[in-house]
């Protein structure tokens, strides 16, 4: 498995497709690692070269001591792109990973073609909000919120009928790093981006799921209302929609970053 290793941690990256194809980055959830992007790949990799990571203390990545920021979230995306000598990438990213996306392309967009953020906002939650949970799993662990962090994921449907796929995913969960996922948490408590979307000049597509109780395609709409070239589209399922509605994701990223 390919790592760049950092001053405080080391990151685990994956890429897919043929050299010649242009880059395409994408950025994991809270809580996940690069395989929840395992069913976009066949899609996506004739296509682009995708670069995927795992965030800090998730999956095979270490985590350096928290609480994090969000311009340190980005940063490690960025590190990745210059030790990779990537110039310029179109960048994909869902929820903490949307927010990265909208960070970098407020503060670095000449590293950023097109963006796709899906199941995010430019404000998550609250910080009173975040901070229960750091609270909660410092005392007691992940495995506790497993069972909600399924029903917030997924549409009751999904549940039923991807036994296995939720549960690969909640082990993916269980498994990340408490240390980081608090860390992750606390950046998101503190980001902000609302105020900042205006100065976002590159094509920006916005994906919402449905029935997302987490980000809800309003945020989405607000978003792409709030850049200067952005679109929304909406599609069946929750948080992680990419998964309830792999077509659909597939051609709308598609379709959007080729033209």
């Amino acid at each position: 498995m390919p790592f760049l290793d950092l001053a405080t941690h080391r990151l685990h990256y994956r890429i897919d497709g043929e050299p010649d194809r242009p880059w395409l980055l994408m950025s994991n959830s809270l809580g996940t690692d690069l395989h929840m992007w395992d069913t976009q790949i066949a899609a996506l990799s004739s296509q682009f070269r995708v670069l995927r990571y795992d965030q800090r203390g998730h999956g095979a990545s270490s985590a350096p001591p928290s609480p994090y920021s969000l311009a340190a979230l980005a940063g490690d995306a960025l590190t990745l792109l210059d030790a990779l000598c990537i110039e310029r990438a179109h960048f994909c990213g869902l929820s903490i990973g949307g927010l990265i996306g909208q960070w970098l392309a407020v503060h670095a967009g000449a590293r950023v073609s097109k963006l796709v953020v899906c199941a995010t906002a430019a404000k998550i939650g609250t910080a009173e909000g975040w901070q229960a949970r750091i609270e909660q799993v410092r005392a007691h662990g992940l495995p506790p919120l497993a069972e909600a962090t399924a029903q917030r994921w997924f549409t009751p449907a999904f549940n039923a009928t991807q036994a296995n796929t939720v549960k690969s995913m909640l082990e993916t969960f269980t498994a990340v790093s408490v240390d980081a996922y608090c860390g992750c948490c606390d950046a998101l408590a503190h980001a902000d981006l609302r105020s900042e979307l205006a100065s976002v000049r590159m094509p920006v597509l916005t994906i919402s799921g449905d029935d997302d109780p987490v980000c809800p395609p309003a945020e989405l709409q607000a978003i792409a209302d709030g850049v200067a070239d952005g679109r929304h589209v909406s599609l069946l399922g929750r948080h992680i929609v990419n998964l309830e509605s792999p077509q659909k994701f597939d051609d709308a990223v598609r379709d959007f970053l080729l033209v």
